[in-house]
């Protein structure tokens, strides 16, 4: 975290031991929109409701301009057609919208509210409750699903939400679900988050970035767990200032060392 402002913890999958921790009381205490690092909760939503078809593809449409509000996406023109493994991989803006609209605002509010985003996970005292609120129309409810309006989490929050999901890919509970867990390492193999890719490791996660209402420079999140197969570490890295790359960036750094680790006798 040298050079950063922002926050780093590390988590024990199995005990939620915190490990390690830079600036822990910042990772409870700062509400942040989490961006797409709240897609896989919603497309999670869609598959296990039988609302989306884990192989059904899509076109990525550009200009995406949603309520006023421009979001093209960030992946390459030459990623046009995806399906839900590949939406979470390339962080697609425009499939997770077009899908969102099959959920009403009740189901995707409820969903965010069962993955524990608006509650606090008791690592840390003073620690805040995040912020969801109730969209009101098909706008907000896209923007909702992409973490950029309607709601505001800790990075605490965030990694709690992501261990329960290593917790599931442990115990193999993924069901219908397996795209988004296959996503997420695709994600760090070739997606938005290589930039946390470390060799002979899998780990699987997901950036975010996002401006704050009142700040137009953008923060930067990465969440994710290693190693992908058996989850051991859940890591939230959160930058002050930043993009979701630079935050897995820096959580590289921590399973790399968690690798070496892995390899002492």
């Amino acid at each position: 975290m040298q050079g950063h402002v922002g926050a780093l913890v590390v988590i024990d999958v199995s005990s939620e031991k915190i490990l390690a921790a830079k600036n822990l009381d910042v990772a409870g205490r700062d509400l942040v929109r989490p961006g797409s690092a709240l897609k896989p909760f919603v497309l999670l939503e869609l598959m296990e409701t039988g609302k989306l078809d884990a192989k059904q593809r899509l076109l990525c449409r550009r200009p995406l301009r949603i309520g006023g509000v421009r979001m093209d996406c960030s992946h390459t023109r030459d990623v046009a057609e995806l399906d839900a493994d590949d939406a979470i991989a390339y962080s697609c803006n425009s499939f997770v919208a077009e899908v969102t609209l099959r959920l009403d605002e009740g189901e995707l509010l409820e969903a965010l509210r069962k993955a524990g985003l608006d509650s606090p996970t008791g690592l840390t005292k003073s620690e805040l409750a995040g912020q969801i609120e109730r969209p009101a129309n098909q706008a907000q409810i896209q923007l909702m699903a992409l973490g950029e309006r309607g709601i505001e989490v800790t990075p605490l929050a965030l990694l709690e939400a992501y261990r329960k999901l290593a917790l599931r890919k442990r115990a193999g509970t993924i069901s219908a679900a397996g795209a988004v867990f296959d996503g997420m390492e695709h994600a760090v193999a070739y997606g938005t988050a290589h930039a946390a890719f470390v060799e002979g490791m899998k780990v699987a996660g997901k950036t975010g970035t996002a401006a704050a209402a009142n700040n137009p420079r953008t923060h930067g999140l990465f969440v994710g767990y290693a190693p992908a197969e058996r989850p051991e570490i859940a890591v939230v890295v959160y930058l002050k200032q930043g993009r979701g790359p630079d935050a897995a960036m820096v959580a590289r750094a921590v399973f790399s060392e968690y690798a070496q680790m892995m390899k002492k006798p």
